[in-house]
């Protein structure tokens, strides 16, 4: 096998109080678990030929480690950056870094939200943007980026 025939990696990356999916705002996220939803996107990107590694931290400075640290290990990100999505200009520096194609994803619709939320600070560095479609945004980034590949 070649590198160009090597499984591509993609690396999704979880910001702050995703791992309370299920229990915070089930009006807005569900009643899933984080744990549940994760497994489905294992599973779904298994049966897409895709490896996916998912990575979540409450801490800013976490998710810039993890991914200023996935240089030359990954092909592509899909980031649900939660709120730092708004500010965190930092982590959109660190996006920037990379050179590979990454996907924002939010599960709620962010334009339909409190007015903070409708400006994202790491869109620009992203090749696309998907919101409002529950735990499936993370499906469609998925098939995004394999596209992309």
């Amino acid at each position: 096998m070649n590198g160009n025939d090597r499984m591509k990696k993609i690396l999704i990356i979880n910001g702050p109080n995703l791992n309370m999916l299920g229990v915070r705002e089930k009006n807005i996220y569900g009643e899933e678990s984080f744990d549940s939803i994760k497994d489905q996107i294992i599973n779904f990107s298994n049966k897409n030929k895709v490896k996916c590694e998912i990575y979540q931290s409450n801490w800013e400075g976490a998710l810039i480690d993890k991914i200023i640290g996935s240089r030359n290990i990954y092909d592509g990100i899909v980031i649900n950056a939660g709120a730092l999505a708004h500010y965190s200009y930092a982590i959109r520096d660190a996006l920037a870094i990379l050179k590979i194609p990454c996907v924002e994803v939010h599960m709620s619709n962010i334009y339909s939200r409190e007015d903070f939320r409708k400006k994202s600070v790491i869109s620009d560095v992203c090749v696309g943007q998907i919101v409002g479609f529950g735990k499936k945004v993370y499906f469609l980034a998925i098939l995004a980026l394999k596209d992309l590949f």
